[in-house]
């Protein structure tokens, strides 16, 4: 069978519409017939390739100016991306690496291509089978429940599964559970793994009582489902207020829009301790860098322990319980306005128990202390207890 050979205007055109973000991955690739991972490929191209134009404009040279260093310098440039790019083929899963064969290639032949990135030809040239429209379904109900109860493991939620009426095995459940990222106690998901050259900072926080703004800030991932698939949605909290500073959605999961959405939340003030769990975007250098360059401590959540980011992860149970779940978004501009209403909401006019009933808005400003500045430690230790012991923890009363 013969493989589509995508010109590179086509390319272009489906990664510009990757980029404007208003539709998901899975939405793109099929209006444009292609497989999910080249959309994301290629939109991470266009965006390291739109970097390195205009870097090239700043330092261009006359057309008869140093043409044999540029040529020195060209081929450095092809050896290190090379390098590069046989790096990625130890961390990078199999549908990615498929999305980098180029089958036109005049200099490497497709056999070449498979056997660097450690690919089959046959598994090449199988059509990639479309995921059923059940499991979309099976997501969203699992992610419903394991937001209510994230005790409930695979067996568990099979048993409610089925009671509902969806005829699914365990080893379905476990495959989705194992997708999606989510274990019992474990309410994450699958942005928690780290990438194995970055650096893993220690965890800051045990034993700290957060008493002021901009002590504490943290950070994390989670994902919502709308009709064409899912998108992952990254906040910022302050520890003190609970106020949301900034966030961002992307149908990809990248380090870039974690690294807009700490630029905006920076725009207004910056904290002593920036917390988040161990997720790829978060150790990347990238990041890291830019919060060292800051001067901000880094703190870390160990493995598996989803407690030690306990504020973080009860903002994402209002937003899905709130928001997302009522409004059940039919498009992704929809998400878009219902989240921007929502955490506007969230900071300017929903009462807070843990503040004494009053709004994030009200708390941050002023800096006077709040009923739960005394609360934070016992509330977080409570937490860890019950979670420790196996027992589950309800946050609606903190």
């Amino acid at each position: 069978m013969q493989r589509k050979v995508f010109s590179a205007e086509f390319k272009a055109k489906v990664a510009m519409e990757a980029l404007a973000g208003r539709k998901t991955v899975n939405e793109i690739a099929g209006v444009h017939e292609v497989h999910p991972n080249q959309v994301t490929t290629w939109k991470r191209e266009a965006q390291e390739g739109l970097k390195a134009l205009f870097e090239c404009k700043r330092g261009r040279r006359r057309p008869d100016e140093g043409q044999e260093v540029e040529a020195l310098y060209g081929q450095i440039g092809r050896l290190q991306v090379q390098l590069e790019w046989l790096k990625k083929v130890r961390t990078e899963p199999t549908g990615v690496r498929r999305g980098w064969i180029e089958p036109g290639d005049p200099e490497v032949s497709l056999v070449a291509q498979c056997q660097l990135l450690g690919l089959s030809r046959s598994g090449w040239y199988a059509s990639p089978v479309p995921e059923a429209g059940l499991n979309q379904e099976l997501r969203r109900r699992i992610d419903q429940e394991y937001t209510a109860h994230p005790f409930y493991g695979s067996r568990r939620m099979t048993a409610v599964l089925r009671r509902a009426g969806y005829p699914v095995n365990r080893k379905r459940v476990i495959r989705l559970m194992a997708e999606m990222g989510l274990q019992a106690i474990y309410p994450k998901p699958a942005t928690s793994t780290p990438h194995p050259d970055h650096q893993v900072h220690p965890y800051l926080l045990r034993g700290v009582t957060v008493t002021v703004p901009d002590q504490v800030w943290s950070t994390d991932i989670t994902y919502i489902h709308v009709p064409g698939g899912f998108v992952y949605l990254a906040a910022i909290l302050d520890g003190y207020s609970r106020k949301v500073l900034a966030w961002r959605l992307s149908n990809t999961l990248e380090t870039r829009f974690c690294l807009e959405c700490l630029e905006e939340a920076l725009g207004q003030s910056q904290p002593i301790i920036f917390n988040t769990d161990q997720g790829t975007q978060f150790t990347s250098l990238a990041f890291t860098r830019r919060l060292a360059q800051a001067g901000i401590q880094i703190s870390m959540d160990g493995r598996g322990r989803a407690h030690d980011n306990i504020f973080v992860e009860r903002l994402w149970r209002s937003v899905k319980y709130e928001e997302v779940y009522p409004k059940a978004y039919d498009t992704l501009d929809q998400a878009y306005q219902g989240l921007e209403d929502y955490f506007k909401f969230y900071n300017d006019q929903r009462p807070h128990q843990a503040l004494n009933n009053r709004t994030p808005l009200r708390c941050m400003p002023t800096g006077k202390p709040c009923r739960h500045e005394a609360q934070s430690v016992s509330t977080l230790n409570s937490a860890k207890n019950c979670l420790d012991n196996g027992v589950h923890f309800n946050l609606s009363d903190h």
